[in-house]
């Protein structure tokens, strides 16, 4: 793996192999940061982390196109708490320094805990901003202001609306997962948010893709970015044993089911296209005997914490998500990913299996994919530029399941009408997703959006600028 900086300007575009950092001693960071580095056991920086924190220490806005499991919020948060502790000031009323924005709860969540682990021998304050819970609180934690706040945008704007919060002392704006933020609808409400910051800022944007829509939106907010981009662009994927299992659509259930009896799995995170679909399959594998939790953005925020708590501690080990909530479970030793459906957005697909094979481990990642779908995983095929092992389990294996696992299936198959929803949603009508050109695979979309900016980087801001096996083992804003 290697990480390529690409400088884009007007004039020029400039490719150049970072000098590698081998300690994180090697930035010269505040001592306080480097002590809590210690503690934590981090010694070497991860590719986007040796390309990115001296960057952003030097105060240049940034693209950073790494995927899931890559280092990357260490990548911002380390470089942001350095130059606040250079600069400490008491942060103005209602305000906030440095505001990051990401698409989940959770995910805003566990950004916050990353910035207060690092800096916790800094006198930094950082609060949370999300939907789900009450506003109360999170109005009294800004009143006399903050250091860094994490946020989901609706809710952002709702405190701003409400006069609860400032956004004219911003000094740096991270942007997380900038392709979910789109894919979710967020990008009407970025807009909003960054007409109300000051033209004269950082801004550092992070994504695990690069369509055109976000390249659109880099070459409005940022400033002759540096570009830094972990390659090759599936180096993940590389990772994971990637398998495809041909299936019915009726005997999805039974065959995961059975996929889930035989492996020797550790935690098991399972993929389906809606939130409806989530509590279906959760259901149908409890009635097998399987214990497991759904998590979607229908959930309750109190739920959501449970269910991602006991995920952590093995006390559930099969969780049902889909791609939105997915977003925040930042869990180690997940085994297993299984896309009970497969993904009508081949980078999602890129996404899912990210959340096993994290920090270099390996992992397993099995589709189910029935007759539908395999125009999707055409498309899959042609990002990771590799074909994925097939076998088949169609018809025969509708019949031959045990009878329990048939049961299962009846009771949370959908009825005649969800299925014509399912399809309409796989069909992408009525969903907010980018229509499929504004959605290039990596290589030549990432060229093309590259390109794009160096078209128009000149135009400056925008406006306002050891495991058993399972035998019997019981979004948004």
């Amino acid at each position: 793996m290697r990480v390529v900086a690409f400088r884009v300007t007007a004039a020029s575009l400039r490719t150049t192999e970072s000098n590698s950092l081998t300690n994180f001693n090697d930035f010269n960071l505040n001592g306080a940061i480097t002590r809590a580095l210690a503690e934590e056991k981090y010694l070497t920086p991860t590719p986007i982390q040796a390309q990115t924190i001296p960057t952003v220490m030097s105060r240049r806005d940034v693209i950073g196109i790494a995927q899931t499991g890559t280092g990357k919020t260490a990548a911002f948060a380390l470089p942001i708490l350095h130059l606040l502790a250079a600069e400490p000031r008491q942060p103005v009323r209602k305000s906030c320094r440095v505001l990051v924005l990401s698409p989940t709860r959770e995910l805003s969540g566990q950004i916050l805990d990353s910035f207060r682990t690092y800096g916790r021998h800094l006198h930094i304050k950082g609060t949370l901003v999300i939907g789900g819970v009450p506003m109360g609180g999170q109005v009294r934690a800004l009143m006399n202001g903050v250091d860094v706040l994490v946020a989901t945008p609706g809710r952002l704007l709702d405190l701003v609306q409400s006069n609860a919060l400032r956004l004219g002392e911003v000094e740096c704006l991270v942007l997380d997962e900038a392709d979910r933020m789109l894919d979710m609808g967020f990008i009407h409400d970025i807009r909003k948010i960054v007409a109300k910051l000051p033209a004269k800022r950082q801004t550092l944007m992070f994504s695990a893709t690069m369509p055109r829509a976000i390249a659109e939106l880099a070459a409005q907010m940022l400033h002759d970015p540096v570009k830094v981009a972990v390659t090759p662009g599936a180096s993940t994927v590389e990772r994971v044993e990637q398998r495809i299992i041909r299936v019915d659509r009726p005997a999805k259930s039974a065959v995961l089911i059975d996929v889930l009896r035989h492996e020797t799995i550790d935690r098991a995170l399972i993929f389906t296209r809606t939130k409806h679909g989530a509590d279906k399959v959760a259901r149908g594998l409890t009635h097998a005997g399987i214990a497991a939790e759904a998590i979607h953005g229908n959930k309750s925020q109190g739920q959501r914490e449970r269910v991602l708590a006991a995920f952590r501690k093995g006390e559930i080990r099969t969780l049902v998500a889909t791609d939105i909530a997915a977003r925040g479970i930042d869990v180690d030793g997940i085994s297993h990913v299984v896309n009970f459906d497969v993904p009508n957005v081949p980078e999602t697909y890129v996404h899912r299996i990210g959340r096993t094979a994290r920090a270099g481990a390996e992992g397993i990642a099995i589709s189910l994919c029935d007759g539908e779908e395999v125009a999707f995983l055409r498309d899959i095929e042609k990002l990771i530029r590799m074909s994925i092992p097939v076998s088949d389990r169609r018809t025969h294996q509708a019949h031959s399941g045990p009878p329990h696992a048939r049961n299962a299936i009846e009771r949370s198959s959908p009825s005649a009408s969800n299925r014509d929803r399912h399809q309409q949603h796989r069909n992408g009508r009525g969903s907010r997703k980018q229509p499929r050109h504004d959605q290039p695979n990596a290589g030549t979309g990432e060229i093309a959006s590259v390109k794009f900016l160096q078209r128009h980087a000149s135009s400056g801001r925008g406006a306002g600028s050891n495991t058993p096996r399972w035998t019997g083992q019981s979004e948004g804003s």
